[in-house]
């Protein structure tokens, strides 16, 4: 039997918001409330997936982990301090097997990430919670920009990857809109693998063997967090 995989949240975005972070969908979990008992009910409120527990580690905010509306709370406070949103490219899919693998996602809909742009115009940053492997949220936006007739131009190639594209004003008297995009390492389990591999995480190890992946990702999102 298939499940229907719909995404519990809304996006969360405020009229002053210059970042969006865009990922895919939360666990099944989420979307049929048997969350476990260190699950936030947010975006990434999922214990296993660590986006929390970097921004924690990035500006020491003493998060809570459970199911509490004040958990909830210190994430919207956060996000609303930082101007920045979340807004996940998924909307639903359909799958065979109920987990949380991108590549288990059947029969997408995608939300209007352009749409919402528009909507938001200090909107100027995506931080991509993963890069462009198929069905990871990069994969997703450059079909999302196709559609819209757009498309993504590299400004860096290192980990993590930069592009930027033009977007044009809702005013015709205002220059295009340049929004950048960032393909964070994804918080996932299964992208330790790849960190592992990457140059300058062996070099980071050598220099202090107690350096881990969750260090790695620290001092990448802390650039954009």
């Amino acid at each position: 039997m298939t499940f229907f995989h719909k995404h519990p949240y809304q996006p969360f975005i405020q009229k002053d918001t210059t970042k969006l972070i865009v990922g895919t969908l939360p666990p099944p979990r989420f979307s049929t409330r048997q969350l476990h008992e260190k699950d936030v009910d947010f975006c990434y409120g999922s214990y296993f997936n660590s986006l929390w527990l970097f921004i924690d580690k990035i500006h020491n905010l003493n998060l809570l982990y459970d199911n509490s509306e004040a958990a909830v709370l210190q994430r919207k406070q956060f996000l609303i301090q930082h101007k920045i949103g979340v807004c996940d490219i998924v909307d639903s899919a359909e799958r065979e097997k109920i987990d949380a693998s991108d590549l288990g996602m059947n029969n997408i809909k995608l939300r209007n990430i352009i749409g919402y742009i528009k909507q938001y115009p200090k909107i100027d940053t995506l931080l991509f919670t993963g890069g462009n492997s198929k069905n990871g949220p990069e994969y997703f936006f450059r079909k999302h920009l196709k559609a819209n007739n757009l498309k993504l131009e590299v400004v860096s190639n290192k980990v993590p990857r930069i592009h930027q594209f033009y977007l044009d004003s809702n005013d015709k008297n205002t220059a295009k809109r340049l929004i950048k995009t960032v393909s964070l390492t994804s918080g996932s389990g299964a992208a330790n693998i790849s960190i592992s591999r990457l140059p300058l995480y062996k070099q980071l190890k050598a220099r202090n063997p107690n350096f881990n992946t969750f260090d790695f990702r620290v001092l990448q999102y802390r650039e954009f967090f």
